[in-house]
């Protein structure tokens, strides 16, 4: 049955949901998609999913004709992928939308703008390689979006929310001038910038002023190069903050000082569950065997709110190895460290929330991540790193979780 002869079947019935998905090889005919849309879209439909080929945002524009007359005013969903989108001004056809998803979509953030500020319902903004948008502004009435997600749209360099309840923000991009309102809701965010160097520095130097509710923080990095620098300002509410630091295929930059983190505990003084992971193939830092250690000799901050602490990835880094010291003397309310001496994406989490410090292959799951050569030798040393210069210094009250190398999974010739 063809896509026409199926819409004509359900013509003048409601049709309360249309999807249409088309394979990168399918060559999609301009006026063939407009008739389909325009048996689709009648009074009383709720989501419009478009996936078009790749490329076609240049060749298709979706018509925004179809939503007039009352036609979209039941729409709640548009999915749209591969396509331009020329909302008019005063653009006030989609009054009950709570989710809008753009990717690959050539829209400015003029157009952007006059469709948002229309859609009182709005829930959820999802703006995914949107190459046009160079400004993205929110409205203060957008009272009922709480849900932001903006993504590789890389020449975006503003975004400015002033939706009063935006509770949850993931952004993975360019540098932008971030500004959330000064009685900002965020209290969820996600940060990285891709494929570009600072994102630690990026964070605590623009964030804890740009989004100052802050209750949960997820920084990723890809290159740090300088050390994490203290905070003018503090994250006065953040609760949980996790760490990513990912050196790919290589090394995480040998020169960047593992230490230097405690600026983000010195700025979080809430600060209940600290996560940091490091993902590498090779370890490049300075060992702490054959280097003296350091302890003591940064100003001691008292992080007395900090319960759980866990380090994924954890090596023989003499930085590395200072930081762990540097909490064990100074978080006063510890209750936990879980120290994984290898960075395994598939098998995470457990050791914090179980303290089961067992692989997922001896729980009976899958096989553990592949893991190279170089960091199967790193985590052998880094678990003589913990008898030597760790468990010593572990308080009474705290309880020490250490996961070593799988058994099984990462076994060496």
């Amino acid at each position: 049955m063809t896509v026409d002869q199926i819409l004509t079947n359900h013509s003048g019935i409601g049709v309360k949901t249309l999807r249409l998905s088309f394979p990168y090889y399918c060559e999609v005919d301009a006026c063939q998609l407009n008739r389909w849309l325009q048996i689709a879209i009648t009074p009383g439909i709720e989501e419009v999913t478009l996936f078009l080929p790749p490329n076609y945002k240049k060749k298709y524009s979706f018509p925004c004709s179809l939503l007039f007359g009352g036609c979209g005013n039941s729409i709640k969903y548009i999915r749209l992928t591969e396509c331009a989108f020329h909302p008019p001004v005063g653009f006030v056809c989609l009054r009950s939308l709570t989710k809008l998803h753009l990717y690959q979509v050539r829209i400015t953030g003029d157009e952007l703008g006059s469709l948002v500020s229309n859609c009182f319902a709005l829930e959820k903004l999802e703006l995914k390689c949107c190459d046009r948008l160079i400004f993205l502004k929110i409205p203060l009435w957008l009272e009922r979006l709480s849900f932001l997600v903006v993504s590789e749209c890389y020449k975006l360099q503003v975004i400015e929310s002033k939706a009063p309840n935006l509770f949850t923000f993931r952004f993975f991009g360019g540098p932008v001038r971030l500004s959330l309102g000064e009685s900002s809701h965020v209290k969820n965010l996600d940060i990285q910038l891709a494929y570009r160097p600072n994102s630690l520095l990026y964070a605590i130097t623009e964030l804890p002023s740009a989004a100052p509710n802050l209750e949960t923080l997820t920084v990723t990095s890809v290159n740090e190069i300088v050390n994490t620098p203290m905070a003018a300002d503090k994250f006065l509410n953040l609760k949980y903050l996790r760490i990513h630091l990912t050196g790919f295929s290589k090394a995480f930059c040998p020169d960047y000082d593992y230490l230097s983190l405690v600026s983000f505990l010195d700025a979080s003084p809430t600060l209940e569950t600290f996560i940091l992971s490091v993902k590498q193939n090779d370890m490049k830092h300075d060992s702490v065997f054959g280097n003296a250690l350091h302890v003591g000799w940064i100003p001691a901050h008292k992080h007395s709110r900090l319960r759980k602490v866990q380090i994924i990835g954890f090596c023989s880094a003499k930085s590395m190895v200072e930081l762990t010291c540097h909490i064990l003397e100074n978080a006063t309310s510890l209750e936990s460290l879980a120290l994984d001496t290898i960075f395994d994406q598939f098998d995470q989490g457990t050791v914090v929330e179980h303290g089961d410090c067992r692989r997922r292959c001896v729980q009976k799951y899958s096989g553990c991540g592949l893991i190279s050569r170089e960091m199967i030798l790193e985590a052998h040393e880094a678990l003589r790193v913990v008898s030597i210069y760790i468990i010593g210094r572990v308080p009474p009250a705290v309880q020490l979780n250490v996961r070593g190398p799988c058994s099984q999974c990462h076994k060496l010739p």
